[in-house]
């Protein structure tokens, strides 16, 4: 009898075994910060600056079948204070902000449910911004989603589906719902592609929020140690009109050490005189390891009269020297 309860109790424990294999949680995060000389105007200042850091949670469960369940929660965080960053609200505190979603995926592709960054952005920009990962002072300062309020482009209360890869070809679609929010008349719309083809990597992006609307084109390419690429952006909205935006970016990678350069050029908007603006970064990143790495990098906005990218204020150009640390886990 003994024996009888100690076999049931193997099998017991090997079946909930079984179970816990098909389900995981991963906790994964970016800290980064750099100590930075920077000049807005004529104003300078020694600051220290978080890059963007991040903390989120993400997990997957093996429902059979083919069939899987994921989530993905994501906070922002400030790393020069150590306090809770909502992302696009960063004084309200600790928040999932950056993304909380939910999906099912399968050999139909991915349903996605919640709150997450638009797939276009990630396409076109964020694909060529290869020295920061498109954070910080040295961000891309021009790209720009739909307005949406004053926030572009909402991530919140979307509807989104992930084709399979087809090819290498990868397409993303989503619908923001407007839920009747105070000056918001219509859902928001987003659509991207990404086909990759070996060394060469192909991209594009288009979003809606009502009458505004923005399409992205992107190209990355590799040939030994060199990286070249860069994206067309064209933007059409109802306040200050058309506008055309490009980027060109490039690295060098030498053994550990990684050269970088990129510029971009902001064309005026139709509507807003003399707002046309150069954006230029030169960046060295050295990887201790695969997961962090120190850098350096100097960018520089020049804005003319109308313009006040990175600053806020018409005409003021940006600068800044930087010296950073990121580690990923």
């Amino acid at each position: 009898m003994q024996k009888k309860h100690l076999l049931l109790a193997l099998v017991a424990a090997a079946g909930a075994s079984t179970v816990m294999a098909q389900s995981s949680v991963t906790l994964y995060g970016r800290v980064n910060t750099s100590v930075e000389r920077q000049k807005v105007g004529s104003v300078s200042n020694t600051v220290m600056q978080n890059n963007a850091s991040r903390f989120g949670f993400k997990g997957v469960e093996d429902l059979g079948g083919g069939l899987k369940a994921g989530f993905q929660l994501e906070s922002g965080f400030d790393s020069s204070t150590g306090a809770g960053s909502a992302w696009t609200h960063p004084t309200t505190g600790m928040s999932f902000a950056r993304q909380s979603e939910v999906n099912l995926s399968g050999g139909f592709g991915m349903i996605r449910l919640g709150n997450f960054i638009p797939d276009s952005y990630y396409a076109t920009a964020d694909y060529v911004s290869m020295h920061n990962h498109d954070t910080g002072t040295s961000a891309d300062a021009f790209y720009q989603d739909p307005v949406w309020l004053t926030s572009g482009l909402s991530t919140k209360n979307k509807v989104g589906y992930r084709t399979p890869n087809m090819g290498g070809l990868v397409i993303d679609a989503a619908v923001s719902l407007h839920e009747k929010a105070t000056g918001v008349n219509k859902n928001g719309y987003d659509l991207a592609a990404n086909y990759n083809l070996g060394a060469l990597a192909l991209g594009a992006g288009y979003s809606q929020v009502d009458d505004d609307k923005q399409l992205g084109l992107r190209a990355l390419y590799t040939f030994g140690q060199f990286t070249v690429g860069g994206y067309y952006q064209r933007n059409d909205e109802d306040l200050a009109g058309t506008r055309n935006n490009y980027r060109l970016s490039g690295m060098y990678a030498l053994g550990a050490s990684e050269f970088h350069v990129n510029v971009g050029r902001a064309a005026k908007w139709s509507k807003v005189a003399d707002s046309a603006a150069t954006q230029w970064t030169l960046g060295y990143n050295y990887n201790l390891s695969k997961r962090t790495k120190v850098y350096a990098f100097y960018t520089k906005v020049d804005n003319k009269a109308g313009a006040a990218y990175m600053t806020g204020t018409a005409g003021a150009d940006f600068s800044s020297f930087a010296l950073g640390v990121r580690h990923n886990f």
